[in-house]
């Protein structure tokens, strides 16, 4: 890195560290807790129903939207299962030790309310576009529903800067580190590849980029979560100590680095956050885009984004690490960690396995977050030939992103994820009654279905 690197890299991360301070961990933590308090833990009574919603045909045909709720939830989880699953888990234990594991699901669990409540939202305060299509997210719910415009274009700024930190560089950068280490192949070779294959779907739009994820999630999911399966069963006597390692950790602060309790919260939530995106605003922007009837039709199947992301899939690579120990090598950087822990177990098979699915992984985070941040434009400027030069800028970022430094990047995107937060967490907590009136709607409706399907037989 280059002295300017350097600096740049030391001010964004002292910005950062004021950004994730106290008052941010206590906003985020506090609206989940506020939210399920309000929805009546929801996310844990109806999570069954929602996994089964997720599955089920669509529940009507005239229902207005751009791509089914299916496509809506896998081009959201698209943009989610990335890097941060990965990586940002990796990067979780060696900042904050084990115990960020613990506090990554915490926030997971409280995120699913917020989740849910981001999608209601999103849904109900959505627009038709000058092109007839759908847009929605914090932009809209906090102009049309909280009434506070200046808070809406704040959102849209910061949600266009994100977009080539998390959905973007940070995603490319990890990928072409990983196929260095695995294939020996040089970055700008892989951030070329990349920007080539993805960029082609990103041009195409939320239609192109619903299709490919569609078949494209699912494949790479049961993919990452069948070998991390596959460690676990074989290494299932090491799962209890596992398990008791995070726990403490959690309590006690033993980071690899000398870190404390709050290091393990701070890492923790904020890395939980970069990888299933509860309350940064981004996931309702593509919500917004479903055919559906109800907006908590849709925000129940929203929120097992989070439970999918967090709970299953950085689980899987959490306990993998503490597992094989590997974390307590002070050598190892975070983007090899994960690498090194699966190769414990799974010998010369371990980094290609971890190669394919940040592969796969990154690629879709970037197409996800392609439309994020074109929708975010959007709203700021409504002239067609800014998308156009947006998509273009985007496309080539990709290559950018794979080529500098690792620590850059991944700076700039925590700082950008906590300013978008910020605006979409007031209006969450401003809107909480819409949210609730909304949420008596769909259990009342699910109700009457059940009913109606009981008399059926």
């Amino acid at each position: 890195m280059t002295a300017f690197g350097d600096w740049l890299n030391g001010f964004l991360g002292d910005i950062s560290t004021f950004l994730w301070g106290v008052p941010l961990i206590v906003l985020i933590i506090g609206t989940g807790i506020f939210l399920t308090i309000r929805i009546g833990f929801l996310q844990i009574r109806l999570l069954p129903t929602a996994l089964r919603l997720v599955f089920s045909k669509q529940h009507s045909k005239d229902a207005e939207g751009d791509i089914s709720q299916f496509q809506a939830l896998t081009t959201a989880l698209a943009a989610t299962v990335g890097t941060g699953n990965i990586v940002g888990v990796a990067t979780a234990v060696i900042l904050g030790g084990p115990g960020a594991i613990f506090w990554m699901w915490v926030a997971a669990i409280l995120g699913m309310a917020t989740k849910y409540s981001e999608a209601i939202l999103a849904v109900k305060y959505r627009v038709k576009d000058a092109n007839g299509q759908m847009a929605g997210g914090p932009m809209y719910y906090l102009e049309r529903g909280l009434k506070q415009k200046w808070l809406a274009v704040l959102f849209a700024i910061f949600g266009v800067l994100a977009s080539f930190g998390i959905g973007n560089g940070t995603q490319s950068n990890s990928v072409a580190g990983v196929v260095q280490n695995t294939f020996k192949v040089e970055p700008w070779i892989t951030g070329i590849i990349l920007t080539v294959v993805v960029g082609l779907v990103i041009l195409g739009g939320i239609k192109s980029i619903g299709n490919v994820t569609a078949i494209f999630v699912p494949i790479m999911a049961v993919f990452y979560l069948i070998a991390g399966l596959i460690v676990i069963v074989m290494n299932f006597s090491e799962v209890p100590a596992a398990f008791g390692v995070i726990f403490d950790s959690a309590f006690t602060g033993a980071a690899a680095g000398g870190g404390a309790v709050g290091a393990a919260i701070r890492y923790g939530v904020a890395r939980g956050i970069f990888s299933n995106e509860a309350g940064l605003g981004s996931a309702p922007i593509a919500a917004a885009a479903a055919k559906t009837d109800l907006p908590g039709r849709q925000a129940l199947i929203s929120m097992t984004q989070v439970f999918l992301d967090t709970i299953l899939i950085c689980s899987i690579t959490g306990l993998t690490i503490v597992m094989s120990g590997v974390y307590e090598d002070q050598s190892v950087k975070a983007n090899a960690l994960t690498t090194s822990a699966f190769e414990v177990f799974l010998g010369a098979w371990g980094p290609y396995i971890v190669a394919i699915g940040l592969i796969f992984f990154a690629s879709s985070t970037i197409m996800g977050w392609a439309y994020y941040g074109e929708k975010c434009l959007q709203y700021l400027i409504k002239d067609p030939v800014a998308i156009i030069i947006y998509r273009i800028i985007f496309v080539l970022f990709i290559y950018v992103g794979a080529t500098i430094s690792l620590d850059l990047i991944w700076t700039f995107s925590d700082v950008a994820n906590a300013l978008m937060a910020i605006p979409n967490l007031i209006g969450l907590i401003g809107l909480s009654g819409v949210i609730v009136a909304e949420t008596k709607i769909i259990q009342k409706t699910l109700k009457e279905e059940k009913l109606a399907l009981r008399a059926s037989k």
